[in-house]
């Protein structure tokens, strides 16, 4: 199910939609491309993941406008009550919050979350939910806070260790070489102890590298 979190995330603008869709039929058995994704998102998946994911699939997200400091200080409260403060784990609080609200609006309240509880949201989630769940909500908060730094991060886990997830590495650099592929290598720079065009030259061989380099564009010291 890690390839349906994948592909439900990061379906940012400059993805190409047949690109996305593919990921995702790939995630899940017997997925066809003339049915719902939605359906076929419900019958492939369980609980508050599957309902996390439906609220994503949805996108119901409120359209960015003026911060509202009454309503962020709620939601921040409302979080804060849902989980650290409460025995057990009010995960629909966390799914309504996380998947309607607009990203300027999340940004504010994770601040003011901070500020509220003492704890980052990550340590929150970290604590109070786990499985798919927690993986996807982390990476909704990773996306929320910084759409480069999120792909960065997947490109790096995209090549780190044995064996390279090529379809996660053409999807993001072809994708996004024209968009913000320049800020993503910065990110990528900035929180790994290499550079993007220094990972993907060391992890790839022949044509497909010289390809890759040239999208990436240069290096960075």
């Amino acid at each position: 199910m890690a390839q349906v979190l994948r592909g439900t995330v990061t379906a940012f603008p400059g993805f190409d939609e047949r690109a996305d869709a593919e990921t995702l039929r790939k995630a899940m058995k017997g997925l066809e491309y003339g049915s719902s994704l939605e359906d076929d998102v419900v019958g492939d998946t369980s609980g508050y993941y599957q309902r996390m994911l439906v609220v994503l699939l949805q996108a119901n997200r409120d359209p960015d406008a003026g911060i509202d400091e009454a309503q962020v200080e709620q939601d921040a409260q409302a979080l804060f009550q849902a989980g650290e403060l409460k025995w057990g784990t009010d995960e629909e609080k966390f799914i309504t919050i996380f998947g309607t609200r607009s990203v300027s609006h999340l940004r504010r309240v994770f601040d003011k979350y901070m500020t509220i509880s003492g704890f980052q949201i990550e340590e929150t989630i970290d604590r109070e939910t786990s499985g798919n769940l927690e993986q996807l909500l982390l990476a909704v908060v990773k996306s929320i806070r910084s759409i480069p730094a999120y792909l960065a991060e997947t490109l790096y886990y995209a090549m780190k260790g044995a064996g390279t997830d090529d379809h996660t590495l053409i999807r993001v650099v072809v994708s996004r070489s024209e968009i913000d592929l320049y800020n993503i290598r910065k990110e990528f720079r900035k929180n790994f102890s290499t550079s993007l065009y220094s990972m993907i030259k060391g992890d790839t061989s022949g044509d497909y590298k010289k390809a890759l380099l040239r999208l990436c564009g240069g290096e960075d010291d």
